[in-house]
């Protein structure tokens, strides 16, 4: 069974993206859940199925006290890193598609000021990265800038991929922020800017990194046939799957380092929905570095196996260009939850509502997430 068209994205809730919230985690995972829940027209009680993403997010039970949710039918954990908000697309749409619910709850909420959700706690409660304790822990490398930099220099080495290159991803996303009342970074930046920015793990500069900040984001997927009278315009989950690396888990290891599980996916989802890349009208991709845009725009076939370094040049990537992408900041510049704002800008901008940053006509869109060692995940949305 095919699960295009069969879910809807009905509503969407951010908090304030900053530094130095007074709120924790799970209330800032409330709050933005709460927002999404009256975007969609509902209220708390009529969530069924709730998906809270990642390890360090609230349980069920916690919803269910909190909303006094009467009947929750579905419950999922996704630990994929930044792969899970997308994942999680999939698994709520296979849910309301199969009629074992009606509306889950896709949400998270994160403070690293406060301490407890800071990169390397999350790392060493994530048992997918025992496998880098062989070869990287050892090494020194323990924070995602380490492990994934040797990636980088290696499609560096192949593919001739440069350092401007990667800072007219950061450069792209800087301008669609400034546009964006809702984002952490509002100061212009330059490709000298990036190319000055202090070395943190070669080949990735300071600017090639995506923030650490607080916030909480949440979505409201809901079965299309439950759809129709909701608050605001549907947006189609048109096609949508996850995909994961090649053994070994470890990344330095691997006969091609420079290969993600999204290759895998995007084949499945540009299937399913039944269009091609030059139907795409933006596109919010996870970017957790630089480099990561342009190797998910490799794998996802906009381009060629080492040519995304090329493909980004020239303004492709910003508003007015080929290819409008992360046009909210993305993790790079507007806040890092995890990628959940991706998915809440793209349905933004398939209503029509993206303000200053909105894509004109635009129609069908795309977000991905990353995710750990290499997981990934992309869903294709239509404007109904």
């Amino acid at each position: 069974m095919s699960l295009k068209d069969k879910a809807c994205v009905t509503g969407i809730g951010e908090t304030t993206y900053m530094r130095g919230s007074t709120q924790t985690a799970f209330e800032l995972q409330i709050e933005s859940s709460l927002k999404a829940i009256a975007d969609a027209g509902l209220k708390p009680t009529d969530i069924d199925g709730v998906i809270p993403v990642g390890i360090v997010s609230g349980t069920a039970d916690d919803f269910i006290e909190n909303f006094g949710i009467p009947d929750l039918r579905f419950s999922a954990v996704i630990p994929h890193g930044g792969a899970s908000p997308v994942m999680a697309l999939q698994c709520a749409a296979a849910a309301v598609a199969s009629g074992v619910c009606r509306h889950v709850l896709i949400t998270f909420g994160r403070n690293v000021s406060m301490g407890s959700n800071k990169a390397g706690a999350r790392i060493h409660n994530m048992p997918q990265f025992h496998y880098v304790t062989e070869f990287e822990y050892p090494m020194g490398a323990i924070a995602p800038a380490q492990l994934y930099a040797p990636m980088a220099r290696r499609h560096m080495e192949l593919y001739g991929t440069t350092v401007k290159q990667f800072g007219e991803v950061a450069v792209a996303c800087r301008e669609h922020a400034l546009l964006n009342g809702n984002a952490v970074m509002k100061k212009p930046m330059t490709l000298e800017d990036h190319f000055n920015s202090r070395m943190i793990s070669d080949p990735f500069r300071l600017l090639d990194c995506s923030l650490e900040s607080d916030g909480g984001a949440a979505v409201i997927v809901s079965a299309s046939e439950c759809a129709g009278d909701m608050a605001q315009p549907k947006v189609y989950i048109a096609g949508v799957a996850e995909g994961h690396p090649d053994s070994p888990g470890a990344i330095t290891q691997r006969p091609d380092m420079t290969s993600l599980g999204i290759g895998k996916a995007a084949k499945r989802a540009f299937a399913m929905a039944g269009v091609t890349h030059a139907d795409i009208d933006v596109t919010e991709i996870y970017d957790c570095f630089t480099y990561a845009v342009i190797r998910q725009l490799e794998d996802m076939g906009f381009c060629g196996k080492g040519e995304g370094g090329a493909f980004v040049e020239g303004g492709r990537l910003k508003l007015g260009g080929a290819l409008p992408t992360n046009t909210h900041g993305g993790l790079l510049s507007q806040g890092h939850v995890w990628g959940l704002n991706h998915v809440v800008e793209l349905v933004r901008q398939l209503r029509g509502h993206g303000g200053a940053a909105q894509v004109k006509g635009a129609e069908v869109g795309l977000v991905t997430g990353y995710g750990d060692m290499g997981d990934g995940a992309l869903a294709i949305m239509r404007k109904a």
